[in-house]
């Protein structure tokens, strides 16, 4: 049986459909898994034992089209649910096909008039429930990262005053509402008496150094320093991981470590908070509740739209800096 499960991105998004990918290859006898995704975020599955083929979106629709069809799907599985996927399904007319519901109208009663009708499923769940038809059911092993060993990062690679143990805090985010402002970051650095290292993308970098300027031997700044999978390797290799709404929070997640996560304009409400499946793994998430405005988007904003950015101005640094030392002893 060949299925095609599609999802064009991004990073956060696509670990947290591995578990279907797994579960359809172990529970659907002979399956072959194919996987279409953007170019840009290929990287992420190229590892994965259980997907026999990677298809990219392409610039010339009518080729990435022929190819598809070449291929004779059983089932296609779409967990992006969007104008794009549903072109696909109609090339490929005769294919049954499954589709994700993305719950659209409950996010929008929830960002735009603070009703919350989202039901206490996580996405996950949610990507499974797309493949019950066939038999297959959640295994309960969580989310799944490989890590090439080509990107597993060495102790040389690290300044000598992290071989011993270190803190990650992830300090990017795709949008800035997303984000602790620069001076709480300075202020949680300040606070905890151990060794960190900063990661995020070459974009993060000034604001890396910014923070490391406080202590540049506690603190380490590898925002650019190394691609995704070896800044997952570092998660990896780290005592606990602080993070904001991120892809490198569900990476945290897949690699069964400790989390503190910190949101701003999203909640957790949305269902994509860390996911360990059936494993109880020590995490916390930090938010502000009862903020008339917030979630004011279900992604983000380059500024909050009202100016006053109380969802992550309110947050509590002293406590969440008491949480990490008390959860890495």
């Amino acid at each position: 049986m060949k299925i095609l499960i599609i999802r064009f991105s991004s990073i956060g998004d696509i670990v947290l459909t591995t578990p279907v990918i797994r579960c359809l290859k172990q529970q659907v006898e002979d399956a072959s898994i194919h996987y279409l995704t953007k170019q840009s975020y290929a990287g992420i599955l190229t590892t994965n034992p259980y997907i026999d083929k990677i298809i990219t979106l392409k610039d010339d629709w009518d080729v990435m089209i022929d190819e598809l069809k070449q291929e004779r799907y059983d089932y296609i599985i779409d967990l992006h649910h969007n104008l794009r996927t549903l072109k696909v399904k109609r090339a490929l007319k005769k294919v049954k096909s499954f589709s994700f519901n993305k719950l659209n109208i409950q996010k929008w009663l929830l960002t735009a008039l603070k009703i919350n009708v989202l039901p206490k499923v996580h996405i996950v769940d949610r990507y499974m429930a797309t493949v019950k038809e066939l038999n297959v059911v959640n295994d309960g092993k969580g989310l799944d990262f490989f890590i090439p060993e080509k990107d597993k990062v060495a102790l040389k690679d690290i300044p000598a005053s992290h071989h011993f143990g270190f803190i990650a805090i992830v300090i990017g985010a795709a949008l800035n509402t997303k984000k602790l402002p620069v001076h709480k970051l300075k202020e949680l650095c300040s606070k905890i008496n151990h060794p960190i290292i900063l990661l995020g993308g070459k974009e993060d970098k000034t604001t890396g150094d910014e923070i490391a300027a406080i202590n540049n031997i506690k603190i380490y700044n590898a925002c650019g320093k190394f691609n995704l999978n070896e800044s997952a390797d570092l998660i990896r290799q780290s005592k606990i991981v602080i993070t904001h709404d991120t892809g490198l929070m569900h990476i945290a997640a897949a690699l069964k470590k400790k989390i503190i996560s910190v949101w701003g304009n999203t909640v957790p409400a949305f269902g994509m908070n860390a996911y360990y499946g059936n494993e109880t793994i020590e995490n916390s998430n930090f938010e502000i509740r009862n903020l008339w405005c917030r979630p004011c988007s279900k992604i983000g904003y380059d500024k909050c739209p009202l100016g006053h950015f109380r969802c992550m101005e309110k947050q509590d640094i002293e406590l969440i800096s008491r949480t990490i030392i008390n959860q890495i002893k």
